[in-house]
Formats: C-alpha cells, structure tokens, sequence
C-alpha cells in the first residue's frame, strides 16, 4: 500500500486536477439527493463512536465534515462546546434546525476542511467521522487540523479503509464515473502508514485501529437498499443519473450484489457487517 499511496500523493504538475473544479463538484454531490434522511440510518453508529470516544462535558470541540449533524448534535447534547462545519450548505441548515428545535447551542459553519475560518489553537478536541476523508487534499487537511487545535489537543477521526463494503461502493462507481486524474483516494486515510505520514509531522501518540462501524441497520432487502441509495445517497445518484440505461443496470446489479455479500438479515432487518473504518486518535504536540 505504502509505494502506491506515494504514487498517488505525488501526483506530476502536468496531471495535477482543477483544484475549483474538484471542489465545486464535490460540493453539489454532497448536496445532491437527500443526505439527512440517508445519515438517520447511521446516526445509531455514530453516536456509539462518540461514546467511546468519552469527550468531557466543557471540551472546546470541532467537526469537520459534520453533515447533518450527527455527531455534533449528541455531542452538544452532553455539554460540549461544539463548532461545526461541512462543505455542503443545505446539510448545515439541516443542522441548525435541528439544534434550534433541541434548544442547543452549536455553532454551525458552512466551510472547507482545507481552509478551516478558525484561529490557531481554537480547539480541545478535533473529530471527523467520514467526513474530512473526502477534502482532495489530505496534506491540508492534516494541517489545518493540527494549527485548530491547541498542544496536547486530541484528534479523533473515523475513516472508511480500502477494504471495507464503502470503498468497494466507491470503486464500482468510479467505474461509470472515473474520479478526475490525479484525484487522490480518500480511502487512503483508512491506511494506517499513509496516516502516519500524514499526521506525524504535527501529532504523537498516534493510535489506529480497525473496526465495524456499529448498528448500520435497514428495514430493506438489498435491491431496496440500491434504490434509497440512488434516491438519498448523492455520490451513488450523480452516478446513475450520469450513464445510460443499459449502464444503469449494470451498475444497480453489481451494487445489489455488493450490499448482499456485506450484510447479514435476521427477522427482516438487514445490517450492514462490511462497514469497516480505521479509528485514529492521536494527539496534538
């Protein structure tokens, strides 16, 4: 994995993508379809993730690539001192409805993971729960996350690996649609060298570990699930609506096989067994 990430990270000037370009598309994916309604199945597993994560009441807290809130708004909930943004304006609305009809207190930001409008040291605690994985440069990123936090500060992060049931999704889609050259994976930060060479400049006492992303539950067979994806899920929408018809099948064929061989059905509720994320926590020197 270590040569091919660096080929990847070290993409020649002549092939560099149009940064712009990049941006603005993944803007109007995250904001195509309905991704409110898609997180509420995986709200359960994010809230157990924060569990274990055992943030104190006080913390100055920021997520990066908060969606519609479903890590910021339980963690609000606990007392926290949460900040929050996401690259996708309709989702940020989302979330302040939602702390507005909790009477929570969150600061909502619309904004970029690579150009975070924060003062350095800002922060206790950083997290990201499949979120800033997607920004097309991890490098800032990495940066950015290290100049918010103050030293000693914790960063938690929860990143798709390139094995589990979302990478392989993402790859079968990127067979219909090819990411633009240059493109760098997001999956790479579910690879525990690649993150250590990207957060070991500005952190220490780096921690990895791979895990299931807990209660990814559906009330749906597999040939259902393809369909609230196509419908809610933007990436897998833009998808479908890009190809031909012949191509569309195919495509919801290969996916339906995909969510059957990652999943287990007991008493009609299909969970979601192949959901695997690396877990970092490390610490701010």
């Amino acid at each position: 994995m270590t040569q091919a990430a660096l080929r990847i990270g070290s993409t020649p000037a002549a092939s560099q993508p149009d940064l712009a370009v990049i941006k603005s598309k993944i803007k109007t994916t995250w904001e195509d379809g309905d991704y409110a309604s898609f997180a509420k199945y995986m709200e359960p597993g994010a809230i157990e993730i924060l569990d274990r994560w055992n943030i104190a009441p006080g913390q100055r807290l920021l997520d990066v690539g908060c969606g519609s809130g479903q890590t910021a708004i339980p963690a609000a909930r606990r007392g926290i001192h949460v900040t929050a943004i996401d690259i996708a304006s309709n989702l940020i609305t989302h979330a302040r409805e939602r702390a507005r009809a909790e009477g929570l207190v969150v600061r909502l930001d619309e904004g970029d993971a690579e150009d975070l409008p924060y003062a350095g040291a800002s922060f206790d605690v950083a997290i990201t729960l499949i979120g800033a994985m997607f920004a097309p440069r991890p490098h800032k990123v990495a940066a950015e996350f290290a100049r918010v936090l103050r030293p000693g500060g914790k960063l938690y992060m929860a990143n798709w690996t390139p094995h589990g049931m979302p990478a392989q999704m993402f790859k079968c889609v990127a067979g219909y649609v090819p990411p633009p050259p240059g493109f760098i994976p997001p999956v790479l930060w579910g690879d525990e060298e690649t993150v250590r060479q990207r957060l070991g400049r500005h952190f220490t006492d780096i921690q990895l570990t791979r895990k299931m992303y807990p209660q990814w539950h559906y009330s749906f067979t597999p040939s259902e699930i393809v369909e609230f994806f196509r419908t809610h899920f933007g990436p897998v929408k833009r998808a479908f609506e890009t190809i031909d018809e012949a191509a569309q099948e195919t495509l919801r064929q290969q996916l339906e096989h995909l969510y059957a061989d990652s999943s287990e059905t007991l008493n009609g509720i299909l969970t979601i067994t192949a959901g695997e994320y690396l877990e970092v926590i490390a610490t701010r020197r």
